[in-house]
């Protein structure tokens, strides 16, 4: 199943970085959210995208996980020539990510 049937995901930029929040939509899906989606997949999933590191953050009580794309914005969105690699696109992307 894809992360989409299971999750929704926000997001936000600053400077040269984005974070990106998947959301369990019920409780019971988290364990499978977090055993699947890692820092290191999730830095695989958008490829050439994020030149620098992927932090994850877990909270469990939110069932959610958080993610911080370092390098991930050309510059960051004033200096970035991308029309729209920024916020939503990001998080929309991240929903295609399988989970088994």
């Amino acid at each position: 199943m894809l992360l989409r049937d299971i999750a929704h995901s926000r997001t936000g930029d600053k400077g040269n970085r984005s974070t990106i929040s998947v959301i369990a939509f019920d409780l019971k899906d988290f364990a499978a959210i977090e055993r699947c989606i890692t820092a290191e997949r999730v830095r695989k999933h958008y490829g050439d995208i994020v030149k620098g590191e992927v932090d994850r953050y877990v909270l469990p009580q939110l069932g959610a996980l958080n993610f911080v794309l370092h390098d991930a914005l050309g510059g960051g969105v004033t200096r970035s020539l991308a029309l729209d690699a920024h916020g939503k696109c990001l998080s929309s992307a991240i929903l295609g990510m399988a989970v088994e």
